[in-house]
């Protein structure tokens, strides 16, 4: 309930209340929560009713305010979810709201570090039996530890920002050496990321139990990958140039707690995994995602049968005791469903190529100069109700 009117379907209801970085006109940026199709401008609201670390809302970024740690998280979301509930603060908040579409949304939080898993099964196995028909899908390290490498913290983007197709070295099929030139094969991948606010210790490795004190909150993502670049380079040191030209981020961070509702039990697991990648309360998340080609559905990927829980992806990259930063994301990898329409990337879509997706009549295979891609996803509780992830986009500009 909220005195503040939700138009109906808006992703963010009034027990949402995520957090983004936005620009008014020529004013400088600063930190809103959005509820329904309007911004709660924080700085203001926060200063007039003395708020402590009312300043931290008048940030560019939210790596301030995901320094805190989880008690200020918490006290924050209490003081949110008063704001829109009680009507007694309705004269302090309404001179403060302000529409989504009188802003432009910014990266809401600066990025530190950039790490990439690739914890769906499904997806793993697709890929597996594209790339290594005669094999198992499966590499023998797969069921024993979270499979990621390190990103390009620097190319992660605002939803919204044109992409620009990538030009790299690719060797076709029937080639005898590599040819330089744009991507032929440009794609994307649906992905979760989970946003770090409470930094570690160098040397001291952060358990699964412990999950929730480092991680504030989750983005959409979508990890756009060149797959003829990355066919070519990635043996034997991994991915490269072919996923680091840019990745796309929702501009809203929704926070655990209002996933909450929303969390399931992680799948069985086997083999059993070592015991730093064990607990009993490890969970993911009910939440469906949705990806449209030029406005068009074309796939509708799960994510609460993850193979790899977030808090288990956590643990394994800090178990060497690297640290973590505030402002570090780290991504799901692609998430696929065990239906041709639950698969999170065009790859697996299209069976790299060969079975084109049917779009309003014209057949796609992989992105195309002026291709718009959409994703958006929301979680689900038990009791049906839906909690929005917002959305992430981008277009691809010609090289």
């Amino acid at each position: 309930m909220s005195w503040i009117d939700i138009p109906a379907g808006s992703p963010f209801t009034p027990d949402n209340l995520p957090l983004g970085v936005f620009r008014h006109g020529d004013e400088e940026p600063r930190v809103g929560a959005a509820i329904g199709d309007q911004i709660i401008d924080l700085a203001p609201v926060a200063s007039a009713q003395m708020l402590d670390g009312a300043q931290l809302f008048a940030e560019p970024t939210l790596n301030a305010f995901l320094a805190l740690g989880r008690p200020a998280w918490r006290a924050t979301r209490s003081w949110l979810l008063e704001l829109v509930r009680n009507a007694n603060d309705r004269d302090t908040v309404e001179p403060h709201l302000i529409p989504q579409s009188a802003v432009t949304m910014l990266l809401p939080f600066e990025v530190a570090d950039y790490v990439d898993f690739y914890a769906s099964e499904q997806h793993a196995t697709n890929l597996g039996r594209l790339f290594r028909p005669d094999s198992e899908p499966l590499l023998p390290n797969w069921k024993h530890l979270p499979v990621g490498y390190h990103g390009r913290a620097g190319t992660i983007v605002a939803s919204g920002t044109d992409i620009v197709r990538p030009s790299g070295q690719r060797k076709p099929p029937d080639a005898a050496v590599p040819v330089f030139g744009p991507s032929q094969r440009l794609d994307i991948e649906v992905e979760l990321g989970y946003v770090v606010g409470t930094p570690s210790t160098l040397g001291k490795p952060v358990s699964v139990d412990d999950f929730e004190d480092h991680v504030y909150g989750v983005v959409l993502v979508n990890d756009w990958s060149a797959r003829d670049l990355q066919a070519w380079e990635y043996v034997p040191l991994g991915p490269f140039l072919g996923k680091s030209f840019a990745t796309s981020i929702s501009p809203w961070v929704v926070s655990l707690d209002a996933l909450a509702a929303s969390a399931v039990p992680l799948p069985t697991q086997d083999p059993p995994v070592l015991p730093y990648l064990a607990g009993s309360a490890l969970v993911n998340y009910d939440i469906t995602f949705e990806v449209y080609l030029n406005g068009h559905l074309v796939s509708s990927p799960p994510y609460r049968d993850i193979y790899w829980s977030p808090a288990q992806m956590l643990a394994h990259m800090t178990v060497n005791g690297a640290t973590l930063r505030t402002g570090d994301l780290y991504a799901s990898g692609t998430i696929s469903g065990p239906e041709k329409t639950q698969r999170g990337s065009f790859i697996e879509l299209t069976w790299a190529g060969r079975e084109p997706l049917v779009v309003a009549g014209k057949e796609h295979t992989f992105l195309e100069d002026g291709d718009q891609v959409t994703i958006t996803a929301w979680a689900q509780s038990p009791d049906g109700t839906r909690l929005g992830l917002g959305e992430v986009t981008g277009r691809i500009l010609p090289a």
